[in-house]
């Protein structure tokens, strides 16, 4: 029942809306394509923003920069029972979430999925937000210059959230 509901569901929404459209008496054709088209220019707006964020966390990556942050931090951060490992993927999350998903699976491939590393890996991946990648994105897409208090409250729910991820993988192995 619930796989045939789930096949049908897309197109029940679609003829919906398209009825709801019908009934009002609108072009419903020329409403979705005037949607389109301010969705394609919110994209070309965003494309520079998201080019930029995707080539330094991938330059980061591959110059060996993260391990060496994560060496760095690692001292410190492994008396809290952190691993080294993690700290990497906690600074590459805040900018890209396929970049940290591509170091979680290294993560996994090295430590296995069942490892406590690869345990709290997974829960900090699950527990946090790309907060670069959102503030510049949303903000970005509606002109919003002064964030205010977004930055320090989202860095505030990010470490929350490593401590939590940490915390619990710790206590479920």
């Amino acid at each position: 029942m619930i796989s045939f509901l789930s096949s049908i569901l897309i197109p029940l929404i679609l003829f919906y809306v398209i009825g709801c459209g019908i009934l009002a008496k609108r072009d419903v054709y020329h409403d979705f394509l005037e949607g389109a088209g301010d969705g394609l220019k919110i994209v070309k707006d965003l494309i520079p923003t998201l080019i930029g964020l995707m080539t330094g966390v991938g330059v980061l990556r591959a110059s060996g920069f993260l391990d060496f942050l994560g060496d760095i931090f690692g001292k410190v951060t492994s008396a809290a029972g952190i691993s080294p490992e993690i700290v990497p993927l906690a600074l590459v999350r805040l900018f890209s979430s396929s970049a940290a998903s591509g170091l979680l699976l290294d993560i996994f491939k090295e430590f296995g999925t069942d490892s406590l590393t690869g345990f709290t890996a997974s829960l900090i991946l699950s527990s946090t937000e790309s907060v670069f990648y959102c503030m510049s994105v949303y903000f970005g897409s509606v002109g919003v210059q002064k964030t205010r208090y977004t930055l320090a409250g989202a860095l505030t729910a990010t470490f929350a959230g490593i401590a939590a991820s940490v915390w619990l993988a710790g206590y479920l192995l």
